[in-house]
């Protein structure tokens, strides 16, 4: 596949899907939620863009101040049952009141889920977490042993992060999916990890690439050559026509020719028309990968929906993007600028995936 170029039909269906969304970020209906409910991390990751740590130096937010926002800020205006809370971090499980917090969303009838890297999931604790309402899970496993503990800092991070996929995958009430952060010395191995997921019993797998942002920016040993990543790229797109695993890849930029090919829709950025996050000091964002000088407000002085419906400009107008590299580019309808949290402080594109192709 020659990865720039768009074909015809493509193109066409790309033109009606960016009118659609048009549509979409006018209505900017909010439909997940993220709280980042701790900085606190029980590993160190080479690839962290957070930085996170077991002491950031940042208190966790206390539940209270989040239901809080739920009670008098959200659920006034959205059907809950239709909105999904995500539980973010840092590593969620640090948190003793999880279960407490995952039960009181419950309570208010939202659907929650959490983002883990499965240090600390033992069978007990998943059980109380189920009986709080868990109704979905990320767990993070990149690749075997030697690429996942090279990348987590820690001897034991893959076999508990196996051990939380398989608790996982094995409970038919869950939602979930593995999640790769594939490095250049992962890209031979992706069909023998592909395989051992299947064994396994995984069926749902999402793939990303290292930005270099956070500690990534300069660890070179993290990340893929061009050639790599359209080697990865062509990997997804086999494995999906093969059919026996749900493989995808992440929403992180315009694939050109891979956009359909790679995921189940064309690339959108969400982050500020249908996703939103509270931030562990109460900022408001679009998704915990922004960085803060995108914020939009903070709970402690702004009103949530009031921030929601009225502000979000830089993310719902992306006409500011169109400048250096993404000034002349013809693929900007479809792209507008990329992903959000590939903008730096200046607004300046950091990563252009596009241009990888």
């Amino acid at each position: 596949m020659s990865g720039r170029r768009v074909g015809l039909r493509k193109r066409l269906a790309l033109d009606i899907f960016s009118d659609l969304y048009v549509s979409t970020v006018r209505e900017h209906r909010l439909d997940t939620l993220f709280w980042e409910c701790t900085l606190r991390c029980n590993l160190s990751c080479r690839h962290c863009g957070s930085d996170c740590r077991v002491d950031p130096g940042v208190a966790d937010m206390p539940l209270a101040d989040f239901l809080k926002v739920l009670d008098e800020e959200v659920t006034p205006h959205v059907d809950p049952a239709d909105v999904l809370i995500i539980f973010s971090g840092g590593e969620v499980l640090v948190r003793a009141d999880l279960e407490k917090a995952g039960a009181e969303v419950t309570r208010r009838g939202y659907p929650w889920g959490m983002v883990t890297n499965g240090m600390a999931l033992t069978p007990e604790r998943f059980r109380r977490l189920l009986d709080a309402g868990l109704r979905s899970v990320s767990v993070s496993l990149d690749g075997f042993e030697r690429e996942h503990n090279y990348i987590r800092g820690h001897a034991r991070s893959y076999d508990r992060a196996l051990d939380a996929v398989r608790m996982v995958v094995r409970e038919p009430s869950l939602s979930y999916d593995v999640v790769t952060c594939v490095t250049g010395a992962m890209v031979p191995q992706l069909e023998a990890f592909r395989d051992m997921l299947i064994a396994e019993g995984v069926r749902h797998w999402r793939l990303f690439s290292i930005f270099p942002m956070g500690r990534a920016k300069n660890d070179p040993t993290l990340r893929m050559t061009d050639a790599q990543f359209r080697e990865m790229l062509e990997f997804i797109a086999r494995t999906r026509r093969e059919g026996r695993i749900d493989a995808s890849y992440a929403c992180e930029g315009f694939l050109g020719g891979y956009e359909a090919e790679v995921r189940d829709q064309f690339y959108q950025c969400a982050a500020g028309v249908s996703v939103a996050s509270i931030r562990v000091d109460g900022a408001i964002s679009g998704c915990t990968s922004i960085r803060a000088n995108y914020h939009q407000g903070n709970i402690y002085r702004d009103k949530f929906w009031d921030v929601w419906q009225n502000r979000f400009e830089p993310f719902r107008n992306r006409e500011w993007a169109r400048k250096g590299e993404c000034a002349d580019c013809r693929m900007f309808r479809y792209c507008l600028g990329g992903g959000m949290h590939l903008r730096g402080d200046d607004g300046e594109l950091l990563y252009c995936h596009y241009k990888r192709l």
